[in-house]
């Protein structure tokens, strides 16, 4: 292929991708991200390219395999455009009809139609589903148009457009002054101005080097992966942004190596945009240069602090250093780097495009923009969502996502992962952003938000994330390395029925001393877990450690099962699920529990279907 010189060079090559796609009557594309792959979009695929040449559309109807569509729990999702109509779940047996049906004979398959939870309607039209009716999805919107394995069809739907009005009509301080009026404020969790971490990096003189740093570690989230398997090439032209405008000539992305499929096409993004001349030596002819590479994370947490990170980048044990210098000054090889996450990086094209005023009309005052969330726990409708800074809590869980799914009570919402918080029912009205989750206790993180219901336990939710980070601690500072572990412990002793009242003001000083004296960001914010369930839910504390009881049912040290006589129906389901042969009897006498031998597993309590065994 041959190299674009110049702006003129890529408007060609744009016009005449588009001419080309529009030759086609239709356009399919299927979900072929990580969540919809493992549903089977491939056996989909295969059939469906089948059927099509069965039929001869081939020349009528072009399929794409896309990334993430964002409704992940429905997949693998089959979009029909330019029409837009939704079939979830397809499976390989529903495509002969789909084609049938719908390709030829215009109709829709009515028994595929998504109907939704909570109205019981049938939708069949993307736009009109509720999950998506309240997104606004400037990083997704082209997820589920383009081939993520394409630099052409990136180019067809604008990419590359602002780098060419980056280096052709703007000046580097153009581009910062730009960034600077989006507001636009790091994804990653700490929400630092992103205008001036790179304002400060241009300040100094020598090389200077960008990162995208795409280890994601927090449990339930995976944005990140989902954009670098969905459009690889809105991150590197971020990432070329960010060089041109901080001076950079190297960039780094620094992906956890448990991310192979994103791994795999960032590489081939990068290959094929070196190859058009979009990386490398004088983009454009311009006489602008920026060397791009990946760099792989071996999956340690603590990788995703930004002096953790450069340190494994530069071949060493990957723990954070005191911090300043910032990286800003001195970063990457001693010089100035920038480091910015994926999501941030992949906003930095739009608002090159549109301008900073025109992002800045999105979100809140102090928090601009939008913000992708991985919503999923006790929500009807689970998936990535995109929606502006200060959506209220009640509309992405009840309007998007559908409510709580098993028809339960909500009892909170955990924003931020390991270092976040639970907010609980009564803040549901809160708007999402920066300073309204810090004011409740919680962060932004990176974006995972979990749903938590009635039969959710506030202290076992506080013990699961404070062992993560124990478990990702890399040890090298005491308050995070002794103080983690002690508050781990004395969690595991109130599970277990050994917590006196005691430990509820012993945790509350260990948590706000590893604040203020860890070193890095992993430690500092290990406590909040604890400090918000502590805020909201202290009852439920008080009642594992007074009465020696779990009211949610999660501390199996605390349970006891009991088999009622007169409700056990004889059928023996209770004693072929335990594990260790503690339920004694047969069906002509009924069944006991010996409590010798019984775990306190819960197998027979879910067994059961007459609410014979019960929990105490």
């Amino acid at each position: 292929m041959a190299k674009l010189q110049n702006r003129e060079a890529l408007e060609k090559l744009r016009s005449s991708l588009q001419a080309k796609g529009q030759k086609s009557q239709k356009l399919i594309s299927l979900c072929a991200g990580s969540g919809c792959g493992a549903y089977g979009t491939a056996k989909v695929h295969t059939v469906l390219q089948e059927e099509l040449a069965k039929h001869d559309l081939q020349e009528k109807v072009q399929v794409k395999l896309t990334g993430c569509h964002g409704f992940c729990e429905k997949g693998p999702i089959m979009v029909i455009h330019p029409e837009g109509i939704f079939y979830p779940q397809v499976t390989p047996e529903k495509v002969p009809d789909i084609v049938k049906t719908t390709l030829i004979g215009q109709q829709l398959v009515d028994k595929l139609i998504y109907k939704d939870p909570v109205t019981k309607k049938k939708i069949s039209h993307e736009h009109e589903i509720p999950f998506y009716k309240l997104q606004k999805r400037i990083i997704f919107g082209n997820n589920g148009l383009i081939d993520p394995t394409s630099i052409e069809d990136y180019i067809a739907v604008g990419g590359y457009a602002a780098l060419a009005k980056a280096l052709f009509d703007l000046t580097p301080q153009d581009i910062l002054g730009e960034v600077k009026k989006s507001g636009l404020r790091g994804r990653g969790g700490g929400g630092f101005p992103t205008g001036i971490k790179w304002e400060s990096c241009r300040r100094h003189e020598g090389q200077r080097y960008v990162i995208c740093n795409a280890d994601e570690g927090d449990p339930g989230a995976y944005m990140d992966r989902s954009i670098l398997e969905g459009n690889p090439h809105s991150v590197i032209e971020g990432m070329l942004l960010a060089g041109f405008a901080v001076g950079a000539t190297q960039g780094y992305f620094y992906i956890r190596a448990e991310y192979p499929l994103a791994i795999e096409r960032v590489q081939r993004a990068i290959d094929q945009a070196r190859d058009y001349g979009l990386v490398g030596a004088s983009i454009f002819g311009s006489g602008f240069s920026l060397e791009l590479d990946i760099r792989l994370g071996a999956g340690a947490f603590v990788c995703g602090e930004e002096t953790a990170l450069i340190a494994s980048i530069e071949g060493k044990r990957g723990t954070p250093s005191p911090r300043p210098p910032y990286p800003s000054v001195k970063g990457l090889w001693g010089s100035s780097t920038v480091i910015n996450n994926v999501e941030t990086l992949a906003n930095v094209a739009p608002i090159i495009l549109n301008g900073g005023a025109w992002f800045a009309r999105f979100g809140t005052e102090k928090s601009k923009g939008t913000k992708v969330f991985a919503l999923t726990g006790k929500v009807k409708n689970s998936g990535l969502i995109e929606v502006p800074m200060g959506t209220s809590l009640r509309d992405i869980v009840y309007e998007i996502g559908g409510g709580i799914a098993g028809g339960g009570r909500l009892k909170a919402v955990q924003t931020g992962g390991p270092s976040g918080g639970v907010i609980p029912e009564k803040f549901l009205d809160t708007g999402v952003d920066y300073d309204n989750l810090q004011k409740l206790g919680s962060i932004m993180g990176s974006g995972g938000m979990i749903v938590m219901d009635e039969n959710d336990c506030m202290v076992d939710i506080a013990k699961f994330y404070l062992k993560f980070c124990v478990d990702e601690s890399c040890g090298k500072c005491a308050p995070c390395r002794i103080g983690g572990w002690q508050l781990l412990h004395i969690l595991e002793g109130i599970t277990e029925g050994r917590g006196t009242l005691e430990d509820l003001d012993r945790m509350q000083r260990i948590a706000k001393a590893m604040q203020k004296a860890s070193l890095c960001g992993l430690g500092q914010t290990a406590g909040n877990p604890v400090l918000s369930t502590l805020k909201y839910f202290e009852a439920e504390y008080r009642e594992h450690i007074v009465n020696r009881r779990c009211p949610a049912g999660k501390c199996t040290a605390l349970l006891d099962f009991v088999i009622v006589k007169n409700k056990c129906k004889k059928c023996g389901l209770c004693a072929r699920s335990c594990p260790e042969k503690a339920i004694t009897g047969d069906r002509e006498h009924g069944y006991a529990i010996d409590k010798t031998r019984c775990i306190n597993c819960g197998m027979c309590f879910e067994a059961c279907k007459f609410d014979a065994v019960e929990r105490n």
